[in-house]
């Protein structure tokens, strides 16, 4: 933790080194738009196909498969969804709670036309004039396919429903709704660096952020616009909920394109990270789709000799037994024991017995692994089970008394 500590310290000493000047006084980069719902305040701009965020190209989003998406979001009903019409989202709010009293005050937008990023932030200068925003925030739902979000689930779509009932404006339909976070957690849940939006930025698309604003800061920093502050001070917020918006889709095409190369054929790259390809092959089981899950699992495996390693080969081997091939299961079980160490070898040991006593009916291997596995269960199932073992080679003994060493269980006694 210290370390970690000091890590976090330099970083911060070094963004703030980095940190441009602070921008001069003057009016917030946005204009007020007339629309047929009353006037509204907009910032935009639009950027091109060859447009990148750190290593990700952001129409690299364009390229994903419904299919791939349901399997990597777990949500079945995405595989139909018409992914060039995708509606990115990202709100600035008044607070982090939520509720009636939090007011999203800048509301992110991004679409595809073409291949080229229009990016749309909607903007509220005054408390109480939610109306005209959240209708033109109606409308583009209404040409839009799905959302992509970031804790959307449980955050900005949620405080946005709420905001639409507040103010007497019709609810949008609502659309089948991608949030990335829960995608990254499942994926980068190996790492053991959380799945914060910025981290992912950095970790996964070696993008960092110089001068961003805190998040923590950004409500404060809108009540002293409302008092009467300067509106160059909501330059930087603007910027940080742009850069939100195009981490949503550079980290959406990433993640497709990492999953997608685990499809029959392809090839997972050997610079991958293992503990990435081990939350592949742990969404790809969820997700039914065994041979990829197969694929990443014995890719991870081949790219670390320790903990990560030895959990894929756990894997590896769970979806040979369910393919029937027990032999194999057994046999990267003992791969992986060869580094595993304390508790981690003990649950190898119970598997590696159920898969001889059920599986490949060799009962003195059983009780050997039976034996070796007692920290995986509680004492007392543990000792039922090398009893129940002993007594069956017992009862085997005295029906074999010859051949038992070399025969193992065939008849089901």
């Amino acid at each position: 933790m210290l370390v970690d500590w000091s890590k976090r310290q330099e970083t911060s000493s070094a963004r703030r080194a980095q940190a441009p000047a602070p921008p001069r006084p003057g009016p917030l980069p946005v204009e007020a738009r007339s629309t047929a719902f009353g006037t509204v305040h907009v910032s935009e701009r639009v950027l091109p196909p060859e447009h990148r965020h750190g290593s990700a190209p952001l129409a690299g989003a364009l390229d994903v498969e419904g299919e791939l998406v349901a399997s990597l979001a777990l949500q079945a009903e995405l595989a139909g969804v018409d992914f060039q019409r995708m509606l990115f989202l990202d709100t600035e709010t008044t607070g982090l709670a939520g509720g009636t009293g939090t007011v999203p005050f800048l509301v992110g937008l991004a679409w595809f036309e073409g291949r080229s990023l229009r990016v749309h932030q909607l903007f509220l200068r005054k408390l109480g004039e939610e109306s005209p925003m959240l209708r033109v925030l109606a409308e583009r739902m209404a040409q839009s396919s799905c959302l992509v979000t970031f804790n959307g689930k449980s955050f900005d779509w949620p405080l946005l429903r709420t905001r639409f009932v507040l103010n007497r404006v019709p609810t949008p339909t609502e659309l089948p709704h991608l949030d990335l976070l829960h995608c990254a957690r499942r994926v980068f849940k190996h790492r053991g660096s959380g799945a914060r939006l910025v981290q992912m930025e950095e970790t996964v698309l070696g993008h960092r952020r110089v001068g961003d604003v805190d998040g923590s800061l950004i409500p404060e920093l809108y009540f002293r616009f409302l008092r009467g502050g300067d509106g160059s001070a909501l330059t930087p917020v603007l910027e940080h909920n742009v850069n939100d918006l195009l981490l949503l889709a550079a980290l959406l095409g990433e993640l497709v394109r990492r999953f997608r190369a685990g499809s029959v054929g392809a090839s997972v790259s050997s610079s991958e990270d293992p503990r990435d390809l081990l939350g592949f092959a742990g969404v790809a089981l969820r997700a039914r789709d065994y041979e990829r899950a197969q694929a990443f699992a014995r890719a991870a495996a081949a790219g670390d000799n320790g903990a990560v390693g030895v959990e894929a080969l756990a894997l590896a081997s769970r979806l040979c037994r369910k393919a029937g091939d027990s032999a194999t299961a057994a046999e990267h079980l003992h791969r992986a024991l060869r580094s595993a160490r304390g508790f981690q070898a003990a649950t190898l040991h119970l598997e590696l017995t159920k898969l001889y006593e059920h599986a490949l009916k060799d009962l003195p291997k059983a009780l050997q692994h039976a034996r070796l596995a007692a920290a995986a269960e509680l004492p007392e199932d543990h000792q039922r089970r090398v009893a129940r073992l002993e007594g069956r080679i017992a009862r085997l003994a005295r029906a074999y008394p010859l051949d038992l060493a070399a025969r193992p269980e065939r008849s089901g006694v």
